[in-house]
């Protein structure tokens, strides 16, 4: 016979709620769900029911995976945006930002190296002394024993390199609402890349005509102008200081998006874009997705679409309050 089946629903609500109320854990969050009322309430969980146990969460996450929940949970705070009004269907920005992985800067070993045994406590264990002085290190020749997914990458000139994944966002400029989300190794073209191919889900969307996308200097890369043009959408992306020979249609098109620099609706799309880190920042600090509990970017991408649903779901109470 065995035990009775836990509505998808109700898992996904309790993720809902972990994310809402920045609960670190799914080992934390049972405890609370059992003695908290409302939590009941809100997952139509009885009093004199007892609240399943946290590996639930781990063993459900396949069949989440496999029958896109998670994902069709984002697309349907996406719509109900859409319905109300509130997300704008022709202007939006795109950003991407850094997630720390569940790995250490001492897993993160040449290639051909094996792994060590888990009760090895000699000179190659995995909680060893490392000295990597005059060693170069590199995600062509390097990985992480512990999430082999994980690149190594930075912020920014001058900060401290780490193991991670990147996680972006398209935004719609009128309320800022998050459109689409995608997490994926931080490669140094995942912006891109990423930007890309939410822009095509976008375009092919019977919901959305999108006209204009802004971005910052991270993306001013020819071939990409290029590729948005192409779907019908105006670049307004900030182009790098200097002067731009026209040798092929990459550099004119950098040299046009220049001098679009000077339209109204290119400031215009400059001031909206800059929203986004509200996103990053919620999802980093109340989400808890400044650094990841998970290993592997699929188990990332699945708590990410659940935080970025959750923020459109905030967002679109607030919106109805004011």
């Amino acid at each position: 016979v065995g035990r009775p089946g836990i509505p998808a629903e109700q898992l996904i609500k309790a993720t809902l709620l972990q994310t809402l109320y920045s609960i670190r854990s799914e080992r934390e969050l049972c405890p609370q769900i059992q003695y908290n009322l409302l939590y009941r309430w809100f997952l139509d969980l009885p009093l004199d029911e007892k609240v399943w146990d946290h590996s639930t969460f781990s063993k459900n996450r396949e069949r989440f995976a496999e029958h896109n929940l998670m994902a069709r949970f984002f697309q349907s705070s996406v719509v109900a945006a859409i319905k109300a009004e509130a997300a704008s269907i022709e202007h939006f920005s795109v950003d991407g930002s850094l997630i720390e992985a569940w790995a250490s800067m001492k897993s993160f070993r040449p290639k051909d190296e094996p792994a060590p045994p888990p009760d090895d406590d000699g000179p190659g264990a995995a909680n060893r002394w490392v000295d990597w002085k005059g060693e170069k290190r590199g995600n062509d020749t390097h990985e992480s024993k512990t999430d082999p997914e994980a690149r190594l990458a930075r912020k920014g000139t001058g900060q401290a390199s780490l193991l991670g994944h990147s996680v972006h966002v398209l935004m719609d400029n009128r309320n800022g609402l998050i459109m689409d989300l995608d997490v994926r190794g931080a490669d140094g073209h995942a912006e891109r890349e990423a930007a890309l191919e939410m822009l095509e889900r976008a375009a092919s969307n019977r919901r959305l005509k999108p006209k204009t996308v802004g971005a910052d200097k991270g993306y001013d890369d020819g071939g990409f102008l290029l590729d948005v043009a192409g779907l019908g959408i105006d670049p307004h992306v900030a182009i790098r200081e200097g002067t731009i020979v026209v040798q092929d249609a990459q550099s004119a098109a950098r040299l046009k998006g220049m001098l679009r620099q000077k339209e109204e609706g290119y400031t215009i799309s400059q001031r909206c874009r800059k929203r986004v880190e509200e996103i990053f920042g919620w999802l980093k600090t109340v989400a808890g997705l400044r650094k990841t509990r998970f290993v592997g970017q699929w188990k990332t991408r699945l708590y990410a679409l659940a935080a970025g649903a959750t923020w459109n779901l905030l967002r679109l109470c607030n919106l109805a309050a004011a």
